[in-house]
């Protein structure tokens, strides 16, 4: 059976516009197949098999860097408000097409519908943000420090970007990196994990039909290795952004080191959630819901470790208990809270910590188990209280929907614990004393804070982390930074 017959007869031949549900790579403006075993993609709240996308080999991925670094000159000095053109249409193809962008998004990564609509609200979003930046890196004056001299700055595109995407944001994570590639003048060559290809394919289909020039933006589906490894040893590629693992970000680092890539790696979170006496305790416990649970708590930014004062703590921990017992559980397309994980091992590693946590004294407040009852990759979602720090939850990113609760008592020790990690990228903090929260916001060790609220994202800031939480922004101009070059002219009139 070939991938085309396979793919129509599977679920996404449900969409309303079944063009969108590609199974070949997108590589100079041409759909391609390739010779090696097909990729099969499950739906992870029922295994049932969604379809298969081409596997290419090393060669063909760097014929996805040829087509691009031929594509670069043209591109490069493409008038401003050309390349912004093409972003829009892009943009405006993706609210056009939300519906079935969301409904592939939940059936190949199985996140909850409404969730995936915001997904592509905020994907697009940055499609729509570069556009418009797309205008702005303008040549700068610098006042000269030598007679008869004109000194400019000139930021110009570096080259070809290799962008390797992860699959539990499939969409927003391609399009942040990539629209802010394109925008300064930069051809792409993107890899989405192959656990969620489609919605990567259909983000291709459109930027197609919005006029993307051929070898502008490629999509390449395979095995990671394979097709990533030639990017990471080749030149031309000029810069590489990865979200996902902070060991995988180690590997590409010292990859890329050969050739002296720029580098944006977006890695592993750890975040703690910080909840003073003097907190808004509805509030804070709302909030923290929504910093544990988005995503299923398969997020960079899911609340981890969340230590409340000890005069509010077994008050916190009861409403907590409660507002989680209230969760939905269930198949992404139901619109749930809480949906699957995405594959055996991530299951595995909540029971993990979960044991873990109890053998070293912790109670379960809520949850604390499997959901087999609705399919083989459920969990309930489970509150740990009294969590020791020794524990495995407290060192590890958990990346599902079991939250670790633990008390304190002094400000210094809070702040103490929740910087003992490699980890950097965001903290939540909860009181209402500026004061304090001044204090903590500049004593805590992450790239972005949140004071008395969970949602901080969105095209105009810059996302990322300290630490071993990554390098480089994403997001706002200084996501731009890392697909341009400075170019200092300094020039005599004579």
């Amino acid at each position: 059976m070939s991938l085309h017959q396979h793919l129509a007869a599977s679920p996404l031949d449900g969409l309303a516009d079944p063009r969108l549900a590609r199974s070949f790579s997108y590589v100079n403006g041409k759909w391609v197949g390739g010779d090696r075993a097909a990729i099969a993609v499950t739906d992870p709240a029922t295994g049932a098999r969604l379809g298969e996308v081409v596997s290419l080999d090393a060669a063909q991925s760097r014929a996805a860097v040829d087509a691009a670094a031929a594509a670069f000159p043209h591109w490069s000095v493409a008038l401003p408000q050309e390349r912004a053109a093409v972003l829009r249409r892009w943009y405006e193809l993706m609210i056009a097409h939300r519906e079935d962008l969301a409904r592939i998004m939940v059936m190949e990564q199985g996140k909850p519908l409404s969730e995936a609509r915001g997904e592509i609200d905020y994907a697009a979003s940055f499609v729509e943000f570069y556009a418009e930046e797309t205008r702005r890196p303008n040549i700068e004056g610098v006042t000269s420090h030598l007679p008869d001299a004109e000194v400019e700055l000139w930021r110009e595109p570096v080259g070809v970007a290799a962008l390797v995407t992860p699959w539990n944001f499939p969409s927003a994570m391609l399009t942040r990196k990539a629209a802010a590639a394109l925008a300064a003048g930069c051809t792409v060559v993107a890899h989405p994990s192959a656990e969620t290809p489609f919605s990567a394919l259909a983000l291709a289909e459109l930027a197609d039909r919005a006029g993307m020039p051929a070898g502008v933006f490629n999509v390449v589906t395979g095995e990671a290795p394979v097709v990533v490894g030639p990017w990471t040893e080749d030149a031309r590629v000029r810069a590489l952004s990865f979200t996902g693992s902070t060991e995988v970000g180690r590997l590409l680092y010292r990859q890329c080191a050969d050739t002296v890539k720029r580098l944006v790696l977006e890695l592993g979170g750890h975040a703690p959630v910080l909840v003073f006496a003097d907190a808004d305790l509805d509030k804070a416990v709302a909030e923290t819901m929504k910093a544990k649970f988005a995503t299923s708590g398969q997020d960079c930014l899911a609340a981890n470790r969340i230590y409340v004062e000890r005069p509010v703590y077994e008050a916190f921990c009861s409403r907590l208990a409660a507002a989680t017992e209230a969760l939905g559980v269930g198949p992404g397309m139901e619109d749930p809270d809480i949906g699957p994980l995405t594959n055996a091992a991530a299951l595995a590693k909540q029971e993990a910590h979960v044991a873990d946590a109890v053998a070293r004294g912790a109670r379960v407040l809520a949850g604390g188990g499997r959901r087999a009852d609705l399919g083989d990759l459920f969990f309930a979602p489970t509150i740990l209280a009294d969590v020791p720090d020794a524990a495995t939850i407290m060192a590890e990113e958990t990346f599902g929907p079991v939250a670790a609760v633990a008390p304190f008592d002094t400000e210094d020790e809070v702040v103490a614990r929740a910087n003992a990690t490699e980890y950097g990228l965001v903290a939540y903090l909860h009181s209402q004393d500026p004061r304090r929260i001044y204090r903590i916001t500049r004593a805590l060790q992450f790239g972005m804070v949140a004071v008395n609220r969970t949602k901080v994202t969105g095209a105009p800031i810059p996302f990322g982390g300290m630490k071993q939480s990554g390098i480089g922004r994403e997001g706002a101009r200084q996501g731009m930074e890392a697909f341009t070059e400075i170019k200092y002219v300094c020039r005599d009139w004579g």
